[in-house]
């Protein structure tokens, strides 16, 4: 992870430095790291699979500030900041009972739920199914993997019509190079969550043990 935090904070176009518009750090990952590129699930494929609409211009936006304004680690982004992640996030609307993500998949989205509920899901090695969470609006989910490229921890699915903020692998490299700043901070603040996170799932799964 410091190795990303040091490339992101290297001056791109958007902060008046070097040009790096040749820079595919997160959607380039996955085939660095030997994972199949047959694998890779990309958000626009999921989301004509589970019939994901398109939200009305603004109201993705007006949500996502509203709600990480009240986070302890988001709120630490200016309003300003927030406001030019529109340019990188896509605001969709998704039906009830769809699988946004699948565990084991490999997955170059993240998303923010914005509106609804979505149950996170985890098949143990030795087959017992986990409810290891029911996500909030706010909650970011899919992280994990578009930050190590890895494969998907757990399975998120929409308990209710739900609205969400997806961000793409291919997003985060615009952003790097067009507004690095912007996206060190939006890193460490996703790593800082994810971690935090973490740990609580941890103790929850030691505790079966």
């Amino acid at each position: 992870m410091k190795g990303v935090l040091n490339l992101l904070r290297r001056a791109g176009p958007g902060d008046g430095g070097e040009d790096h518009s040749d820079s595919t750090l997160f959607s380039t990952a996955f085939a660095e790291f030997g994972a199949d590129p047959s694998a890779l699930v990309p958000w626009e494929a999921r989301a004509n699979e589970i019939g994901a609409r398109r939200m009305p211009p603004g109201r993705g936006l007006e949500l996502l500030q509203a709600l990480w304004a009240k986070d302890r680690f988001m709120g630490r982004l200016a309003p300003a900041a927030v406001q030019m992640l529109e340019k990188y996030f896509d605001f969709a609307s998704v039906p009830a009972e769809r699988e946004i993500i699948r565990q084991d998949e490999y997955g170059n989205f993240m998303f923010v739920l914005l509106a609804g509920s979505v149950a996170v899901d985890r098949v143990q090695p030795w087959g017992e199914h986990m409810r290891l969470a029911e996500a909030r609006p706010g909650d970011i989910l899919g992280e994990m993997s578009l930050l190590d490229s890895g494969q998907r921890f757990s399975a998120c699915a929409s308990l209710t019509d739900c609205e969400i903020a997806v961000l793409s692998a291919e997003a985060m490299d615009d952003m790097m190079n067009e507004q690095s700043q912007l996206a060190a901070a939006l890193v460490a603040l996703l790593a800082r969550k994810l971690s935090t996170r973490l740990r609580v799932v941890g103790a929850r799964l030691s505790e079966r043990k």
